[in-house]
């Protein structure tokens, strides 16, 4: 279509069959997803769980990006708990993994530098959470994409679906959107705040030096090693100047992506012998980070370490550098202005690093865990979710092992924050 012409439109109408009735449905079964599904449904609450692919999990196993960034403070001190550390945990019980062995049987009695991580089988970590989900006794339907969120005013009634069954609407009570991608928020007219991200694509291989290190380890952990399209970092470092940033909010940005990294990993392959390597998966959705978050009641910055929150819901670290300290706080979550819906994870709001906080797994879970516990007290008190008593959210959080506020004594002399040799200052004003 030439620049300048009226894109054309059609409207038509269609009517699709009412299936059940939810309290809550979440949309998007990632691990926040999954998180908010499983402490809604274990509440009492009916919960379905929308799920686009075949697997649970997103980033952390269809993405490949299967790895629990550090839960720690860089000194010896845990601070993400909660659904995070079960399932990081969960993660190691079936596969390999590579807990570190200060940290095998909990917190290190001394302080230490060594920070605690997992990475895990993607594939088998993806069917614990299946059971995880089915345990809790909420719903799934995968294969299953949310086409519309259906508003009346500010008030979300349902979503209409799109699925091999066809078009369908569920009605819900309180809807989750953890999409990653604000798909169902956009969509609704809630407000979003828009990124970019950055070119980066990593696939999964096997060659025979890598089966070679397995068997003499013993270890099937070590068989696997990464095939990079792109390779920049999450700050964006020697992003090539004929390279876009990719929002990842249309098919065309999508397609564009995918298409350059298998183009480029396919040049790197023919430089290599093809009887000694086999690309055993590659990833199956697009590895963007940061696409979208909500314009929420309150964005999470990087002046906000060792800040206290009297609405936090969970306590988290700065998985890059040690010491950093934040609290996420409810109205990060969500808007008072839309009393039924509620986001976690990757759309969660944080300005610059930020953002970065609160999109990688660990707090993705804490979020989730907590946004399923907020939809269950707003349906349970007849409140806006922004509105529920805080105090009683963090007492239920608290008993599902989340730290709400980290400890005093756990602050640094020198509270001096530095991100990737930036200040706080110079950070939130270029909004890294």
């Amino acid at each position: 279509m030439e620049e300048g012409c009226k894109m054309q439109q059609i409207t038509y109408t269609k009517s699709i069959p009412v299936k059940k009735q939810y309290d809550v449905i979440v949309c998007g079964g990632g691990v926040a997803g999954v998180a908010a599904a499983v402490s809604a449904a274990k509440n009492g609450l009916s919960t379905l769980l929308l799920e686009k692919s075949n697997i649970l999990g997103g980033l952390g196993t269809l993405g490949l990006i299967n790895y629990f960034v550090p839960m720690c403070n860089g000194r010896g001190k845990q601070i993400i708990f909660g659904l995070a550390e079960k399932w990081l945990r969960m993660s190691a019980e079936l596969s390999w993994d590579t807990i570190p062995e200060v940290w095998k049987n909990g917190e290190p009695k001394e302080p230490t530098l060594v920070r605690y991580t997992q990475r895990y089988s993607p594939a088998i970590f993806a069917y614990q959470l299946t059971d995880e989900l089915k345990k809790s006794g909420a719903d799934i339907l995968f294969d299953c994409m949310v086409a519309d969120p259906i508003m009346d005013g500010n008030i979300c009634t349902g979503v209409v679906v799109e699925s091999k069954g066809g078009t369908a609407f569920y009605p819900c009570r309180v809807l989750i959107d953890t999409t990653g991608d604000c798909d169902v928020l956009r969509r609704g007219g809630i407000p979003t705040v828009s990124g970019e991200n950055f070119f980066t694509f990593i696939g999964k291989m096997v060659t025979l030096d890598g089966c070679k290190r397995a068997i003499e380890s013993g270890d099937v952990g070590k068989v696997c090693e990464s095939i990079f399209g792109g390779s920049i970092n999450l700050f964006g470092d020697h992003q090539p100047d004929d390279i876009p940033r990719w929002s990842g909010l249309s098919a065309e940005d999508v397609t564009d992506y995918i298409v350059r990294n298998h183009l480029l990993i396919l040049e790197k392959l023919k430089a290599t012998d093809r009887k000694t390597r086999e690309i055993v998966t590659t990833p199956g959705m697009p590895q963007f980070r940061t696409t979208a978050h909500i314009k929420g009641d309150y964005s999470l910055k990087v002046g906000d370490a060792y800040c206290h929150f009297d609405d936090s819901v969970c306590a988290i670290n700065d998985f890059e550098h040690r010491d950093h300290l934040f609290e996420v706080p409810l109205r990060s979550l969500t808007r008072r202005d839309f009393p039924n819906i509620i986001t976690a994870g990757r759309s969660a709001d944080g300005t610059g690093y930020g953002w970065d906080l609160l999109r990688v797994i660990p707090p993705a879970i804490l979020t989730g865990q907590a946004a399923g516990e907020a939809a269950c007290l707003a349906i349970q008190t007849n409140a806006p979710i922004a509105g529920v008593d805080i105090r009683t959210l963090q007492g239920k959080l608290e008993k599902e092992n989340v730290m709400i506020h980290f400890p005093d004594s756990y602050i640094p002399e020198d509270r001096t924050v530095i991100i990737h040799g930036k200040n706080a200052a110079e950070i939130e004003g270029g909004h890294m």
